[in-house]
């Protein structure tokens, strides 16, 4: 599944694939884009809604802490 998501600053629709679980409980949700990104509803509609707020806040926290630290990327080969 596929939503989009503004980002703060920039005020560019993202799509992000979201991954839905339902059990007894309601429905968990997550971003395997974004690495610890998820959230649970007691619908299917609520825990969409509770992951797009997921999402802002890890963007906001993420823009934050490369603006804190020094954030590098490298591609390893093992």
């Amino acid at each position: 599944m596929l939503f989009h998501a503004a980002l703060f600053r920039k005020e560019v629709p993202m799509e992000y694939r979201v991954t839905l679980i339902q059990s007894e409980e309601g429905f968990s949700v997550s971003c395997p884009a974004l690495k610890g990104c998820h959230s649970q509803g007691a619908s299917r509609e609520e825990a969409l809604q509770n992951i797009r707020e997921a999402i802002r806040e890890w963007l906001e926290a993420e823009e934050a802490e490369r603006s804190t630290f020094a954030v590098t990327e490298e591609t390893v080969i093992v």
